[in-house]
């Protein structure tokens, strides 16, 4: 009666305990999941705003302040006919330019609330082309109408109203740094719901095929939802606060990394605990035992790779330090989930019917398993896990040709990282589709200077003023050049032509017309000849304009890079040598992971050049490269190497070694498989960063799963043998020697 009594609280207070946690998700999905749609209402995409105080173009833009206080965005409609313009036409653009101060952009709002000057038709010289140049406050655009920006809105009107030329036979774009800005966040638009929907499929597939249940994949899937519920909460309210910054490519990688981290995580848990419960029959027990040997390999993971994200607060850029602390939240969401929720989910059943969750293959203890002191021989672990069994014999009989043949052949692809073209891109070259602004910038190159929109500006002291035009006109790629002159009349009115230079605070401003347009490579090239030009005949001159600042956010990714990743490995080494209790081992596995990029970066710098075509990458890719694979890649080498180590000190390196390969071989190549398709997930948003991301982390996490984890890394240690685990290796058994550690004595299957 009492130990009836006993069991039955014991049952209530492991139900209780179940509902209790199940009831606190259901509270954060529900939160969460409103915080998730408001993402985009705190997202930040001016890649201005991303720039440290210290850069050349961020001090021209406070210079800037002086000669004009307002905030202005460009907004451009091109519009061009089938050779010359006719009188009629022109009438008609002239009409379209009347009537864009009264366009509607919502809430009782028109484009002439946000609009700093009249809109006047530029004709081009050739006559076949008409400019209306709009200069928009660019503090008042980023305020929202509705659910909507401002910028959007006006973008959206300025669209449809341009739509009526084609009855003149006429077609317009609207292109500019407002049109580029709205076609960018549309392009963003697709996160919240194809991005997710398509990497939430991917998984499921995926799981059906693993686990071929039907009840358990949703199991999982549940998971990594209620995980990205619980990040974006937490994310949404510290950047409403403005603690932190968030943009689109950060909010798309924060999505991809939950829901894989998460299923990976959950993966393991469910592996261990389907072993665990075929040696007891209390699912509770099981489950204990299961997080008991769990939580260390996942808690180092998730330790690897929050340590290496938040490396990326020494960026300078605000875009990369920004991505650190969002995604770090990610993983830490993933973490507490799949060791509570998780759990809480397959234990749903109770006693009876947890086991239920695996059907058709259900996992029941046998009397052989049931027993304490049996223990598998390595034989009969290898023809139990089929195909990694036949690995692990591979590695048994010739360890050295394995990982030296796998060295060689990550090598030689490592040899194509030089082609890696990643010192910049054209603003334009961000869409990988058709889209309004790029074909309007076009246009705009054919009929008009293209640096006229977004002109380059320098900031001189005046004495210096003469030295530095002619410094600046001998430059080549700049078509003319000019210092901006005080103005004369009513306000708004052009200065006279005989005007003087407007002088602040004993400084000029000059503005200087490229032949290539501000968002092109080519006008980047042109700022830094320019800066250097300057800089030799009046040290204290600074160069600004939109080309200056992706020169900048070029620079400053490049430094980030020499100062992230030797910070990256440091850490990570740290955290190895403690998880694994030895300095050996984790150096080889930091060599092994940092062969697995180099080999990654070389595949990825032939497909990207002689089978994409892309016409480079930013700097920041193989940044962002760099710090997924090698955080996310030391995973599968931690997840392998801590069941080598349990395995090892019981039967010693070698066996441990193959062991450990045999036994985590399918869980562990079923995560890597899951993160390398949420990764390539992201490469259904047409934007060429997100597209070259998605294929480098998709393609690294593949080598690391089936190459590195599978050959290399357990060829070497099986190699080096007990070596391996130097210099605290006393407590591992000799190789040549027959030392069981015993197992702990379990209490008997039928008292439970």
């Amino acid at each position: 009666m009492l130990s009836d009594s006993r069991g039955r609280r014991r049952g209530f207070l492991r139900g209780s305990a179940v509902l209790g946690v199940l009831l606190v998700w259901l509270t954060l999905a529900g939160v969460g999941g409103q915080s998730i749609g408001k993402l985009s209402e705190v997202q930040e995409n001016d890649a201005a705003a991303f720039l440290p105080r210290s850069a050349e173009s961020t001090r021209a833009a406070e210079l800037a302040k002086g000669f004009s206080d307002q905030d202005v965005l460009p907004a451009i409609v091109v519009v061009e006919g089938d050779g010359q313009l006719t009188p009629e036409q022109l009438v008609a653009v002239e009409e379209l330019a009347a009537a864009v101060p009264a366009l509607e952009i919502g809430d009782g709002r028109t484009v002439e609330d946000v609009l700093l000057a009249p809109v006047v038709p530029v004709p081009s010289e050739d006559g076949e082309a008409v400019l209306l140049a709009l200069t928009l406050d660019g503090a008042a655009v980023q305020e929202t109408v509705g659910e909507e920006r401002v910028l959007n809105e006006v973008v959206t009107a300025l669209r449809e109203a341009a739509a009526d030329l084609d009855d003149a036979g006429l077609e317009a774009w609207v292109t500019g740094p407002a049109g580029a800005v709205a076609d960018l966040v549309e392009a963003f638009g697709g996160i919240d719901g194809i991005l997710l929907l398509v990497a939430l499929v991917v998984v499921f597939v995926i799981l059906v095929l693993v686990y071929r249940s039907p009840s358990l994949p949703f199991t999982v899937l549940f998971t990594s939802v209620f995980a990205l519920a619980a990040a974006g909460l937490g994310v949404y309210q510290l950047a409403a606060a403005g603690v932190l910054v968030l943009n689109g490519q950060s909010q798309g990688i924060l999505f991809i990394l939950v829901v894989g981290a998460a299923t990976d995580y959950s993966l393991l848990i469910v592996a261990r605990y389907r072993e665990e419960l075929t040696r007891v029959a209390s699912p509770y027990s099981a489950m204990r035992r299961a997080l008991r040997a769990s939580i260390e390999p996942i808690a180092a993971s998730a330790g690897t790779v929050i340590a290496g994200l938040l490396t990326l607060l020494l960026s300078d850029l605000t875009s990369n330090s920004s991505l650190g602390p969002v995604a770090a939240i990610g993983i830490v969401a993933a973490f507490v989930a799949s060791l509570t929720l998780l759990p809480a989910l397959l234990l749903l059943g109770g006693h009876r019917f947890a086991r239920l969750i695996f059907w058709p293959r259900v996992p029941r203890p046998s009397s052989a398993d049931a027993d304490a002191d049996h223990v598998e021989s390595l034989a009969e672990v290898e023809a139990r896990n089929g195909v990694w069994g036949r690995v692990s014999r591979l590695i048994g009989r010739r360890p050295r040709l394995v990982w030296v043949s796998t060295a060689v052949v990550l090598l030689a692809a490592t040899a194509f990282v030089p082609q890696l073209r990643a010192s910049g891109t054209s603003e334009t070259d961000v869409f990988l589709t058709e889209v309004e602004s790029v074909a309007g910038q076009d246009v705009v190159a054919r009929h008009f200077p293209a640096g006229q929109v977004q002109p380059v500006t320098v900031f001189a002291p005046e004495a210096d003023l003469d030295v530095v035009l002619e410094a600046v006109l001998a430059t080549d790629g700049v078509d003319s050049a000019a210092p901006v002159a005080e103005a004369s009349g009513p306000p708004g009115a052009p200065p006279a032509p005989d005007a003087p230079p407007r002088v602040v605070d004993g400084v000029v401003q000059i503005q200087a017309v490229t032949s290539a347009g501000s968002e092109t490579q080519d006008a980047v090239e042109v700022v830094s000849d320019v800066r250097a030009a300057v800089s030799e005949v009046s040290p204290e001159t600074v160069v600004g304009g939109a080309a200056a600042q992706r020169l900048d956010t070029q620079e400053t990714s490049v430094r980030d890079l020499k100062v992230i990743v030797p910070t990256v490995l440091v850490v990570i080494l740290v955290v190895l040598i403690g998880l694994l209790r030895s300095i050996v081992a984790p150096v080889l596995l930091l060599g092994a992971n940092l062969l697995s990029l180099g080999a990654t970066l070389g595949i990825a710098a032939v497909v990207f050049n002689d089978v994409l075509g892309f016409p480079g990458a930013d700097p920041v890719v193989p940044l962002y490269a760099f710090v997924f694979l090698v955080a996310l890649g030391i995973d599968y080498s931690i997840f392998l190497m801590t069941r080598v180590r349990e395995e090892s000190l019981r039967h010693g390196t070698r066996e441990g070694t193959r062991r450990g390969l045999t036994v985590t071989g399918g869980v562990i190549t079923s995560a890597g498989v899951v993160l390398a398709a949420t990764f390539g997930a992201l490469a259904v948003l047409p934007l060429l960063f997100l597209v070259q991301l998605a294929f480098l982390v998709a393609l690294g996490v593949l080598i690391d799963t089936l190459v590195v984890r599978s050959l290399l890394v357990p060829g070497l240690i099986h190699d080096i043998g007990r070596a391996s685990w130097w210099p605290w290796q006393r407590r591992v058994p000799a190789d040549d020697t027959l030392t069981e550690i015993p197992q702990r004595r379990e209490e008997p299957v039928a008292s439970r």
